[in-house]
């Protein structure tokens, strides 16, 4: 006679207070920001939050530095496309809210075919793999203009079919809820992934390969079936990339695309799940505000990488939670004349550094507007050594009092850590 054990398991009311809130920022961001500009916005970081977390299974949950990411979400593009058109022309009968599904088994199928390849190698040799491949896919959008339409690219009408319930996703507002729904579906999906036991496998295929090999797993099947299930996702959005612009050109294959995936995702933070999605936040910023303020942008995008990978190489979300957890012992308090420190002679050796960088691009770039230009409201004259002389002790003064600071600021920080964890051992003798 066999007994079932019962365990009562409560529920994480922190967790689902998380996911709430999640998707309440989704519901009411539009209310919020409702400009033409804040809506194109929200609409590209909904599509770059899906991608930069479906490029995270490989890099962060699974260990793989793929430079060829964009192979899966621009294919997934194409395929949309193709399948708008279509439905368009009244060939198929397809809603239009599932073509972003078009462009998940677009991905998916495209993963299949090249993941069984570039998966059967790992570390360096998988990251050069993953390149020639982007490389290739990237020639080939030139030489198939049939497939990828050429420079030109394909162009599409989201509006076509009946209209549900007045829903035609003609409007800016009902592409966003669209996009909004399947960011959080696919952002519940692939945390849920993170907890199966395929997820935690990755993670063992990450950390110890030849431990996993010798317990008697297929590394390569891990990663390979990782490798579609990124591929899905990252066509999913895709998808939802070709609803919003309506036209898809090569560009959604390049090497500069799959760069910024990378780019984004480690400065978010590649080993914490949320780190994506503050990478992906960012990287619309960067892209559509950034890049209308300065013609520089990229190089300023540059120099912040080169920041972050010297002073924080777990990005943006692994400060967050160091913080957090000084301040949850009562010690953040210690450190905020410190921060202070911090961030005004960093924000005065930067100021230095784009004086100089704005000064070159206006010579190089709009000589033919004369020496004058505005920077922040401030009259500089590219011409005159009053201007280039203050740029100079500005990054020097700056710099030299930043590193002052920093030091300092590590001696405060190492002894907090070493009280944490003295408090920490005696919470748990008590």
């Amino acid at each position: 006679m066999s007994t079932k054990l019962y365990r009562f398991k409560p529920l994480n009311l922190g967790r689902g207070l998380v996911w709430s809130l999640y998707a309440l920022i989704l519901l009411v961001s539009p209310l919020l920001w409702n400009s033409s500009l804040a809506m194109t916005m929200l609409c590209q970081m909904g599509i770059a939050i899906i991608v930069c977390l479906s490029y995270n299974i490989l890099l962060g949950q699974g260990g793989m530095l793929s430079f060829g990411h964009a192979v899966y979400s621009g294919l997934g593009s194409f395929a949309a496309i193709h399948t708008l058109n279509k439905v368009s022309e009244g060939a198929w009968a397809i809603p239009v809210s599932l073509i972003p599904l078009v462009g998940g088994l677009g991905g998916l199928l495209v993963a299949a075919l090249l993941g069984a390849v570039t998966t059967k190698k790992s570390g360096n040799t998988f990251a050069m793999i993953t390149l020639g491949v982007g490389e290739l896919v990237w020639s080939m959008s030139l030489m198939l203009p049939e497939f990828f339409g050429g420079e030109g690219g394909i162009s599409g009408n989201r509006v076509v079919g009946e209209s549900v319930m007045g829903i035609t996703f003609g409007p800016q507002t009902q592409l966003y809820y669209l996009i909004a729904l399947y960011c959080f579906v696919c952002t519940v999906l692939m945390y849920a992934f993170t907890h199966t036991p395929l997820g935690r496998m990755l993670n063992a295929v990450r950390d110890n390969p030849e431990r996993v090999e010798f317990i008697g797993y297929d590394t390569q099947r891990v990663r390979f079936i990782s490798f579609m299930i990124a591929g899905f996702f990252a066509g999913v959005a895709g998808g939802l990339y070709t609803l919003n612009f309506e036209i898809v050109t090569a560009e959604v294959v390049s090497a500069y695309r799959s760069g910024a995936y990378l780019l984004f995702t480690f400065l978010g933070g590649a080993l914490f799940f949320f780190g994506p999605i503050i990478g992906a936040v960012l990287m619309v910023i960067a892209t559509v505000l950034l890049s209308e303020w300065t013609k520089a942008w990229l190089l300023y995008l540059g120099l912040i990488f080169l920041v972050m990978v010297m002073y924080a190489p777990g990005g943006v979300a692994s400060l967050l939670l160091m913080n957090a957890r000084v301040y949850a012992h009562g010690m953040l308090s210690r450190l905020w004349k410190l921060y202070l420190g911090l961030f005004g002679t960093a924000a005065a050796t930067m100021l230095g550094v784009v004086a100089m960088v704005e000064m070159l691009y206006h010579i190089k770039l709009n000589e033919a507007l004369g020496p004058q230009m505005t920077l922040m409201g401030v009259m500089l004259d590219t011409q005159s050594v009053r201007s280039w002389t203050g740029a100079v002790l500005l990054v020097l003064i700056g710099g030299v009092l930043f590193d002052q600071v920093r030091r300092r600021f590590s001696r405060h920080w190492e002894q907090i850590q070493s009280d944490i964890e003295v408090e920490t051992q005696r919470r748990a003798a008590a």
